[in-house]
């Protein structure tokens, strides 16, 4: 049988991460493929997933959607807006959801979905593969179950090839997620998750909070610590 080849959404995340080195362990990658929207942290995901890529030896894009930005009044590309920095017991109690009209980008993963299966389209790809998790599809909808199936029904009519995207980590939390990376060979230690665009994590935001908590879940915080500062 042979190996199917894939387009990775590569946001530099621990999910992306993760689903990037299955992936390439699994398929050809043909691309991986960042967004650059006017995210307050472009510059840091891109050059995290750009060393990501250059490790694993795979070819890599950047897509550039300024518009998006420009319609968006979310957190994530407005510095004007403040990031919401929830508490630990907000956290734990999945009380983060009322932060999520926040950091919501306009139908953002519906859009990268959709410009990703143009490239395996134009490419011969048979698979999207992209860094969904369970712990956050319980926030947004864009990261569950319900919507890979949706997007795969609209894709039956959107392209002849029919691309299939799936997500590696989609029944995962976070901290599964961190082991899975470490078992697996991920570079995890690469990852950018801020929603800030700092020198480094402001380890404040609802993002930093869920890497700190699944690698420290998994006993993995102080080897992350240690990679951070060899880089």
């Amino acid at each position: 049988m042979a190996c199917p080849r894939s387009i990775v959404l590569l946001s530099a995340g621990l999910d992306s991460a993760v689903n990037l080195q299955r992936a390439h362990n699994e398929t050809q990658v043909v691309r991986a493929l960042t967004f650059d929207y006017g995210q307050l942290a472009a510059s840091r995901e891109i050059a995290a997933a750009r060393a990501m890529c250059r490790r694993l030896g795979l070819r890599h894009r950047v897509v550039r959607l300024p518009w998006l930005r420009r319609i968006s009044e979310s957190a994530l590309t407005r510095s004007e807006q403040a990031v919401p920095e929830p508490s630990r017991r907000e956290l734990e109690t999945g009380a983060t959801a009322v932060y999520a009209g926040a950091v919501w980008v306009p139908n953002r993963n519906g859009i990268f979905v959709n410009i990703a299966a143009a490239f395996a389209e134009a490419l011969d790809c048979d698979l999207i593969v992209a860094g969904f998790n369970a712990e956050e599809a319980a926030t947004f909808p864009d990261n569950s179950l319900q919507f890979v199936r949706a997007a795969n029904r609209a894709l039956r009519f959107s392209t002849l090839r029919h691309p299939r995207l799936i997500s590696y980590t989609q029944d995962l939390d976070k901290a599964a997620i961190a082991r899975l990376g470490r078992e697996i060979g991920a570079p995890i230690d690469l990852v950018w998750s801020c929603y800030r665009g700092g020198e480094e994590h402001c380890w404040r935001c609802e993002s930093c909070l869920r890497l700190r908590r699944a690698l420290r879940a998994g006993r993995n915080w102080a080897w992350f610590r240690r990679r951070r500062q060899k880089l």
